[in-house]
């Protein structure tokens, strides 16, 4: 005689708890439904983010290796000296005197400066040689082109380029900075952007970093276009010297696109302080959210075509006595 199983029942599923389950269910697709527009503009602005640090990486790569060609067109501006003239060149015969190339003088053809280093190389063979990336370089054109001549041949260069070699060494060295810290600060703003999406008080440290982002990246890039255009004017302005300075247009662009994508990042975390609906706002009961109230008014009127109305409360009219 076998002795009777005893099974331990299930317990019931709790009808509060179904409706509490389900309730945070509700909550959450809520929530979602009237963030979205916010969200979607976070995303946008971490897209800002990416391509800014993207167009910063190539302003920061470029001109540092000789064997690559795309490398090598990325750079501030370029130096042309190979059609250079010397003051005096002892030593020489007067038809090279006559033809005065800077590779008779022991010069190279041309001069193209980076953030990190500078290239140098001839008309005819492309890139030659590009010194060592170094933190916080600077171009100094009277201390390179010295250290290149041959013995006997001098070059009077322009008295502009001797008084504005401090100015210019604290502006490279600020520019270096700035570009760094431009592109890791975009790095980071654009992986924790989307927590803006929980409260507004998380748009005003952001709108604030945007910002400090921005200045830097714009700060950098004017000191890069105002340093080229000093070294144009400066070497130009003695014409007997006869050197050329060519701007680098793709640099230029790089370095301005990713100033005005960080720009337009900081434009939009400042706006969304006071628009676009949080969840923290859902939470509390502040704001209901767009996408929300046009998705009731879409039930609503769901209800209507489907015949079910709600009560209306008032007075009722009195039918007319004949």
């Amino acid at each position: 005689m076998g002795l009777p199983g005893f099974r331990k029942r299930r317990a019931a599923a709790s009808p509060e708890a179904g409706i509490k389950e389900g309730s945070l269910v509700d909550d959450k697709a809520i929530a979602k439904r009237a963030t979205k527009t916010r969200r979607n503009t976070l995303f946008f602005t971490s897209f800002c983010y990416l391509v800014a640090m993207v167009f910063l990486i190539l302003v920061e790569i470029g001109n540092t290796k000789k064997s690559s060609k795309v490398l090598n067109d990325i750079y501030f501006f370029k130096l042309d000296l190979s059609e250079i003239l010397a003051t005096s060149v002892s030593g020489l015969s007067s038809l090279t005197l006559t033809n005065s190339i800077a590779r008779t003088l022991g010069l190279h053809d041309f001069y193209q400066v980076g953030l990190w280093n500078f290239c140098e190389g001839y008309q005819n063979e492309g890139v030659t040689h590009c010194s060592t990336p170094t933190n916080l370089w600077w171009f100094n054109p009277v201390e390179i082109l010295q250290s290149e001549l041959f013995a006997g041949a001098t070059i009077a260069l322009p008295a502009e380029v001797n008084t504005i070699l401090t100015v210019l060494r604290i502006a490279s060295q600020v520019m270096f900075g700035f570009f760094l810290a431009g592109t890791v600060l975009s790095f980071v703003l654009m992986v924790l952007a989307p927590i803006v999406v929980y409260s507004r008080w998380w748009s005003f440290p952001f709108g604030v970093f945007a910002f400090i982002n921005a200045l830097m990246v714009i700060a950098a890039s004017a000191v890069a276009t105002a340093m080229s255009l000093i070294f144009n004017y400066a070497l130009t302005s003695q014409v007997d010297l006869n050197i050329k300075v060519d701007n680098g247009t793709k640099m230029w662009v790089f370095m301005w696109l990713a100033s005005g994508f960080t720009m337009l990042a900081f434009i939009i975390h400042a706006g969304l302080c006071c628009c676009c609906t949080s969840r923290r706002d859902i939470r509390t009961g502040r704001k209901k959210g767009r996408n929300l109230a046009t998705a009731s008014a879409a039930d609503s009127s769901e209800k209507s075509k489907n015949g079910y109305t709600l009560p209306t409360f008032g007075k009722k009219s009195v039918a007319p006595s004949n």
